[in-house]
C-alpha cells in the first residue's frame, strides 16, 4: 500500500524522493505512531513534505488516495458524537420550510441550546426540539432552520447557521496557481505608479551612449536603480464556510496580485474582520494579528482590497458576539468602519456574481459600510476597482 502511496504522491507533481520515502518506513517500523489515519496523516507529511508552501498540495493528494476516510473528532460539550452523526439527507417540502419560524434573535438561541445541553439525555433525529439531525430544531445538522445553530457534521446546505458549534480547519490560498488567463493580470496592472528607487544595479543604456559620447569615445557606464511599481497593496481575504465555492477564482486572483504587487501584505479572516486576523490557516489559533497592530504598523498609502462573497448571518456584521466562532466583543462593522478611515482608498472584490447581491441582506449591508465600493471578480469588475484605488 505504501508503494502506491508514494508513487501517487508523485502523480500529484510533489517532490517527494525515496530518500524521504524510506525515512517514512523506518518511522513506521520503529512504531513511533499508532494505526489511526491522523497518525498517519502527521507523520507522512512530516517525512515526505521539505516545503510548507507544498503542504495544500499533499492535502489533496492524501485525501484523494485516502478517499475520505478520516478520524472523527468529538465537540466539547457532554453530547455523545453518535448523535450528531447525518444519517441521511432529509429534504423539505416548500410548505415545511415557510412553516418554521425563527426563534427570535441570537441571544435566545444561546439561552435555549444552553438548556437543552442541560436537560437532553439521548439521541434525537428528525424532530423539531431537541438537538440532533435531519430536523427542524434550531440545534443540530443535517436539516432546516431559518436561524439555527449547527452543532457538529455538515450542513444540508441552506447556510443559515448563525452559528457553528465545531472548530473548522480553513487552507491558505494557493499562490503558485498557474492561471488560465492573463486576463486578471492585466486589469491589475492598472494599478501602476512606477519609480527607480534602491542601489543602481541596473544598466542605463542611454546615459551610458550619451556620456561615452561626450568623453569621445572613452567608455563611461552608467549605472541606474531598478525600475518597480511602487503601489502598496493590503489584501484581507475571507476563507472558509461559503468561500469553498469561490476557491478556484480567489487563487487566481491571489497569484496574479502577489505576481505583480512586489508590495503586498495579506491576511486572512473569516466572514467578517473583527479584533484578529491571520497568515496561516493552520496556525489560526496560535498566531493572531492583533486588528489593532495592523491599523498601526501600515501607514495610509496602503491600498486596501478586501475579497470576499460578503455572505454571512446579518448578526456576525451588526451585534457583538454575532460571529460564528466565538463571542467577539465588537460588531465586525464597527472595525470594518476603523479600516476604511485608516486607509482611504479601499475596494471590496466580491467572487459572487452581481447579480444576487441585491437578494443578500448581509451583501448590502456590507456595501454600504465600504461606501459602494463593491465590485465583482470579472474583468469588468476588476478594471472599475483598480480605477477606484488609482484616484
Amino acid at each position: 500500500m505504501l508503494i502506491d502511496f508514494f508513487l501517487h504522491m508523485r502523480q500529484a507533481r510533489l517532490p517527494v524522493s525515496i530518500k524521504e520515502y524510506l525515512m517514512l518506513l523506518e518511522a513506521i517500523k520503529e512504531h513511533v505512531i499508532g494505526q489511526s489515519v491522523d497518525d498517519f496523516y502527521w507523520l507522512s507529511r512530516a517525512t515526505l513534505v521539505k516545503d510548507e508552501r507544498n503542504f495544500d498540495k499533499f492535502d489533496k493528494a492524501f485525501a484523494s488516495y485516502f478517499k475520505g476516510v478520516q478520524a472523527i473528532q468529538g465537540i466539547d460539550v457532554n453530547v455523545p458524537l453518535e448523535w450528531l452523526k447525518r444519517q441521511l439527507q432529509r429534504e423539505f417540502t416548500a410548505e415545511e420550510k415557510a412553516a418554521i419560524e425563527a426563534m427570535g434573535g441570537l441571544d435566545k438561541l444561546m439561552e435555549r441550546l444552553k438548556e437543552l445541553l442541560e436537560e437532553q439525555k439521548g439521541r434525537h433525529e428528525g424532530g423539531n426540539k431537541w438537538i440532533g439531525t435531519n430536523g427542524t430544531s434550531p440545534f443540530g445538522n443535517g436539516g432546516f432552520n431559518p436561524e439555527g445553530i449547527r452543532v457538529g457534521g455538515p450542513s444540508a446546505g441552506n447556510r443559515t447557521a448563525v452559528k457553528v458549534w465545531e472548530q473548522r480547519a480553513y487552507r491558505d490560498y494557493d499562490d503558485q496557481v498557474e492561471l488560465g488567463t492573463r486576463n486578471i493580470k492585466v486589469a491589475l496592472r492598472r494599478l501602476r505608479r512606477f519609480a527607480r528607487q534602491g542601489a543602481p544595479d541596473e544598466l542605463d543604456l542611454d546615459g551610458t551612449i550619451e556620456n561615452t559620447a561626450r568623453n569621445a569615445g572613452y567608455l563611461d557606464i552608467k549605472m541606474r536603480p531598478e525600475r518597480h511599481n511602487t503601489i502598496k497593496v493590503l489584501m484581507l481575504l475571507d476563507v472558509g464556510g461559503t468561500m469553498d465555492d469561490h476557491i478556484k477564482r480567489t487563487e487566481e486572483l491571489f497569484s496574479a496580485t502577489k505576481t505583480e504587487f512586489k508590495h503586498l501584505e495579506f491576511y486572512y479572516f473569516h466572514n467578517c474582520v473583527y479584533d484578529f486576523v491571520w497568515k496561516n490557516n493552520r496556525r489560526r489559533h496560535a498566531e493572531r494579528f492583533s486588528t489593532w497592530d495592523i491599523l498601526r504598523k501600515y501607514n495610509a498609502d496602503y491600498r486596501l482590497i478586501f475579497v470576499g462573497d460578503a455572505t454571512m448571518s446579518p448578526y456576525e456584521i451588526l451585534q457583538p458576539g454575532g460571529s460564528v466562532e466565538y463571542n467577539n466583543e465588537e460588531a465586525g462593522a464597527i472595525w470594518l468602519r476603523r479600516l476604511v478611515e485608516r486607509f482611504p482608498k479601499y475596494a471590496w472584490l466580491n467572487p459572487e456574481p452581481e447579480g444576487v447581491w441585491q437578494y443578500r441582506q448581509s451583501i448590502s449591508v456590507i456595501q454600504q459600510l465600504v461606501g459602494g465600493r463593491m465590485f465583482p471578480v470579472t474583468l469588468q469588475g476588476l478594471e472599475r476597482a483598480m480605477r477606484e484605488l488609482s484616484r
